[in-house]
């Protein structure tokens, strides 16, 4: 058998550890957890209780000592929320009995917002709760009594993304962000495993997950962004404290924002970020993902090859499969959600999909499953799932709850489409892909569905033959090249008037009194005869003619310089119909798609 540090393969990341295998990364992390012996389950101090890490003002964590498993060179990735674990009571046949007072710590003053959850069982949880309809008065009011509210975020209404616009059948998209914390704050989740000096810590948002759904309700995307991104986050007031966190100057790792105050401040960054209006969030105790996977039977997974998530250092979630397709509950699903090492290239990227691929499984299973429709399971299981659910105030009902899974119930499997945030590597962290990652953004915030299905756009006519001579167009080019996260580009505007005046445009300056920030490069006049010049204009420098629009706010021929044209003289080559196409960096996943495989490592394969 192979996967020992021997090899060379992954030699077991922890604190501080890298997103990228086998790089390690300069210094601590806050928020990575260390994996140990049992399948990455830590083990316990002298009252079965891991001691918490020390916090700095700062936020991050004093490292662990030398000989503390938890103060590896590289980033944990085994003790993030995956996924299906178990927060929360068992079904009611085989309950637990409670953990010991004395060897409990004392939970945090909100308790719910630092309990461990999984960012994909959102859309599952829906589909549960919607099996208790037909409950009566009382029970829906225990139910209600069950979930704890927070708020939405910190930021005020009007610096907030404005809402999307109604179609014109009066529908809006909605837009839920899931999230994943890694506390430690039970004996009962420290036997899940994960992280030992996180006990009475601040929370990380170690999982989080964007699920669009439609206005019409045809189609939903889920958009993952890696737990380790750079950015900077916003100003943040901790709703319980009040403590105000200022803007960040520098990029700090994403899952920072929910020790900052709370899910709210994660919503404001992913905001901030994307540009993305966002209606609710929802954090979902993972335990009760398990029971699900239990109660249809078990979720099916498939392997390409043996696979056993170990190595001779205790790294690993334990997880062993032979190769093929098999269902897997309870512990074994928790281990298929939290294995890294042994996935792909071993980062968190490997184990997000296997995550994507779990949760587009358990959904096809609860949609087909008749099981669900006994209703001793489905009280259970609607009891552990409402008491272990954070929500925002717009979804502090289980009617609401119930209306949501309603509008989530909606879009068939075929019609769902499961993503990772485009990145790039730096250092042992990632970072948005400029371009891709914009490209993403924007078809979410314009409702345009991930799978390439939304009818597409009418070819544009081709009336440049009637322009002026390009001697004798004025030309202004702006520089609208910053994001959210990141600044403008320098003489953008000069770079690409300089290209036009080469291209005989000799009338073109640089506008260096408009700058901002635009998604999409654009060629914009301000109507009637200007459309030739302007399509004359982008095809010099291979602009689609899609990008050439009709605009009161120019007064004359006007080139917009947007993020997704941050460098280079030449346009990006894009196709005309493809234009609201995914990047394929997002790295998709259809939500019917039942022959989709994890690709397993060599290493350790058995």
């Amino acid at each position: 058998m192979t996967g020992d540090t021997a090899s060379g393969k992954l030699p077991g990341l922890g604190r501080g550890e890298s997103v990228r295998a086998g790089e390690p990364a300069p210094g601590p992390a806050p928020g990575d957890a260390s994996d140990g012996p049992d399948g990455g389950i830590p083990e316990a101090g002298p009252d079965g209780i891991p001691g918490p890490a020390a916090d700095t003002e700062d936020g991050s964590v004093i490292p662990a000592p030398a000989n503390d498993p938890a103060n590896q060179p590289a980033r944990a990735a085994e003790s993030t929320p995956a996924p299906g674990a178990a927060n929360q009571p068992a079904p009611a046949a085989e309950s637990a009995p409670a953990p010991d007072s004395a060897n409990v710590p004392a939970p945090p003053r909100k308790r719910r917002r630092t309990r461990r959850v999984l960012a994909w069982s959102a859309l599952s949880l829906a589909v549960l709760i919607t099996g208790t309809a037909t409950a009566g008065y009382l029970y829906y009011r225990h139910l209600n009594g069950n979930i704890v509210k927070a708020e939405l975020t910190p930021v005020a209404p009007e610096k907030r993304p404005p809402a999307p616009t109604p179609n014109t059948a009066g529908q809006t998209p909605m837009n839920i962000l899931v999230i994943g914390s890694d506390s430690r704050n039970t004996k009962e989740n420290l036997k899940l495993g994960g992280a030992r000096d996180t006990v009475g810590g601040k929370p990380l948002a170690d999982v989080q997950m964007l699920v669009h759904v439609s206005a019409d309700r045809s189609n939903m995307s889920v958009v993952s962004m890696p737990r380790d991104t750079l950015l900077k986050l916003p100003e943040c007031k901790d709703p319980d404290t009040g403590e105000v966190y200022p803007a960040t100057t520098t990029r700090r790792m994403t899952n920072e924002t929910l020790g900052r105050g709370g899910p709210g401040c994660t919503v404001a960054t992913w905001e901030a970020t994307t540009g993305i209006h966002i209606d609710h969030f929802m954090m979902v105790d993972f335990s009760g993902v398990v029971s699900m996977a239990d109660a249809v039977g078990g979720v099916p997974v498939c392997v390409d090859r043996n696979i056993y998530s170990h190595t001779s250092t205790g790294k690993g979630s334990g997880l062993k499969l032979e190769k093929g397709t098999h269902p897997v509950k309870g512990k074994q699903a928790l281990q298929w959600l939290r294995t890294r090492y042994g996935f792909g290239d071993g980062t968190d990227i490997g184990r997000a999909q296997a995550q994507h691929m779990y949760m587009s499984a358990m959904v096809r299973q609860l949609r087909e499953n008749a099981t669900l429709t006994n209703p001793g399971k489905l009280r259970a299981l609607a009891e552990a799932a409402t008491k272990a659910l954070t929500v925002d105030e717009g979804l502090g009902s289980v009617k609401k709850i119930y209306d949501l899974s309603n509008d989530l119930r909606a879009v068939p499997p075929e019609r769902i489409t499961l993503t990772t945030m485009p990145f790039v590597y730096e250092g042992p962290r990632v970072a948005p892909k400029a371009g891709d990652a914009e490209q993403l953004w924007r078809l979410v915030r314009e409702d345009i569905a991930l799978d390439g299905k939304d009818k597409k756009k009418p070819k544009v006519k081709d009336i440049s033959d009637q322009a002026a001579a390009p001697g004798e167009v004025k030309v202004s080019v702006r520089n609208a090249t910053a994001t959210g996260q990141l600044a403008l580009v320098p003489e953008r505007a000069g770079t690409i008037a300089q290209q036009l005046v080469g291209k005989d445009f000799a009338r073109t300056t640089a506008d260096q009194s408009h700058t901002g920030s635009e998604d999409k490069t654009e060629v914009r006049y301000p109507g009637g005869d200007a459309e030739a010049d302007a399509q004359s204009v982008a095809k010099a420098l291979k602009i689609p003619l899609r990008r050439v629009k009709e605009s009161a706010d120019v007064t004359g021929v006007t080139v917009v310089i947007g993020s997704d044209w941050r460098e280079g003289t030449r346009f990006p080559k894009k196709d005309d119909d493809d234009d609201d196409a995914l990047p394929k960096s997002a790295q998709a996943l259809n939500g019917a798609d039942d022959t989709a495989c994890m690709k397993v490592d060599p290493a350790y394969s058995w």
